[in-house]
């Protein structure tokens, strides 16, 4: 099964966890049976590779997201990466170019498209390759994947077959409607449109030639920036007449609200939390190295990062975006490709950050030109280079660059270091790659 997963979003509404960089799919809020905890992206990866273990999974996404995903899926994933941010059409037709084009995948395969967050089961993800399988031995340019409805939503577009069939042609489609339209849409039939659908390669690869002036993957991804914003659905489904559609019954859930998110928490709380014998309903999700106490609330979200802190009627949190819109804050924490870091306190001129480096892994090597830096290893082994001279490092040891000195540091165990930035412009931007052998 080819499988291309849609990560993108900034996931404003599941604020403080959520940032520009970390969406909602890498928060780490589901329990696995080994007791660890696991994101919305590291679950459905998961169940794809027990589905199909020779699965080719392309996750495509904003070059902002592709440290946290390789942080949690491992370098192997494949990723087809967006330069900027052009709506669901282009960023299906660079995918389905970088299959065929940097993958070798042939033209008459399948491909199975879908979020990349959905809360599923296992059935998902089986009605997913029976998805390629039609697309791959049927007749159909397009085959949609309809949810069957359990209530009127507004939230969801909707699919009406023709028929009452498990698999059958579309009649039409309707945007996503108010609730008495909705339970109208719903006796006549309709079904959920989850944005979950497969087709050939060549069937997206002529449709993407028709839209777009371009020879290939690497002529798409260089005219990228100029093309136009528009849907998949717009631009393609809405307009194709050889199209089918798959039912499917099964759970099926969005989990875009703090409300849905904690329905399908196992435990009340992730983190420090205390709860006395009055409290009802209530969840917490507690990033902080503090606890949180709850007394005598009910039907309440509670969430505490380094961004903020969340206290909210579970209902009313739906609509937290338009005030988290109003925030303009400094990153405070991110998942990078070799670890993670934590902004620990932010002064005039200073900034003190922990970073957490994975066993094997180095950040880039790099200068500053504005700010002189300062490490404290806490814990752990592994070695900087300053200037092209390399020395070991362990617990207590400090080390100082200069601005304009090239540095990097590798971890040969997990490393923990207290990382101080001292200037009087401390900016993301005031950083210099350099090319490294080690």
């Amino acid at each position: 099964m080819n499988i291309v997963l849609l990560s993108g979003g900034s996931g404003k509404r599941l604020w403080p966890l959520s940032n520009d960089i970390r969406s909602k799919q890498f928060i780490k809020i589901f329990k696995k049976e080994d007791g660890e905890y696991e994101s919305m992206v590291q679950r459905v990866y998961r169940q794809i590779r027990s589905v199909d273990p020779d699965a080719t999974v392309t996750i495509a996404t904003s070059k902002t997201q592709v440290s946290a995903i390789h942080n949690q899926l491992g370098e192997g994933v494949g990723v087809c990466v967006e330069p900027c941010r052009r709506d669901t059409f282009p960023a299906i037709a660079l995918a389905t170019a970088y299959l065929h084009d940097v993958k070798g995948i042939s033209e008459e395969e399948a491909v199975v498209v879908c979020p990349v967050d959905p809360y599923v089961n296992q059935d998902y993800f089986e009605a997913l390759k029976e998805l390629g399988r039609l697309a791959e031995t049927g007749d159909a340019n397009l085959v949609l994947m309809g949810v069957e409805p359990t209530y009127p939503s507004e939230k969801y577009g909707y699919i009406i077959p023709a028929d009452k069939e498990k698999v059958s042609r579309v009649d039409t489609f309707k945007e996503k409607p108010d609730a008495k339209t909705a339970e109208e849409y719903i006796r006549q039939g309709a079904l959920w449109n989850g944005g979950v659908f497969a087709y050939k390669l060549k069937y997206v690869l002529q449709r993407a030639h028709e839209l777009i002036d371009f020879t290939d993957y690497e002529d798409l991804f260089s005219k990228y920036e100029g093309l136009t914003k528009i849907s998949f659905d717009y631009a393609v489904v809405e307009k194709e007449k050889n199209i089918q559609v798959m039912r499917f019954s099964g759970q099926w859930k969005d989990l875009g609200t703090w409300n849905t998110l904690t329905e399908a928490m196992e435990d009340a709380s992730v983190g420090q939390a205390i709860f006395n014998d009055n409290c009802e309903n209530v969840h917490v999700v507690n990033e902080l190295d503090v606890p949180v106490l709850c007394m005598g609330l009910k039907d309440v979200v509670v969430s505490a990062s380094p961004e903020g802190i969340l206290v909210s009627d579970k209902e009313q949190s739906s609509y937290i975006k338009p005030f988290v819109d109003q925030i303009d804050q400094q990153i405070m924490f991110a998942e990078k490709s070799w670890g993670s870091f934590r902004v620990l306190d932010i002064e005039d001129e200073s900034m003190t950050i922990k970073v957490v480096l994975n066993p094997g892994h180095r950040m880039n090597y790099h200068s500053h030109e504005r700010r002189d830096e300062v490490w404290t290893v806490i814990s752990g082994e592994g070695r900087t280079i300053v200037d092209g001279m390399e020395q070991p490092v362990k617990a207590g040891d400090v080390v100082t660059m200069q601005a304009g000195c090239r540095h990097t540091i590798i971890a040969d165990t997990e490393l923990k270091v207290i990382e101080v930035q001292l200037g009087k412009e401390i900016s993301v931007h005031d950083k210099q790659k350099y090319e490294l052998e080690v």
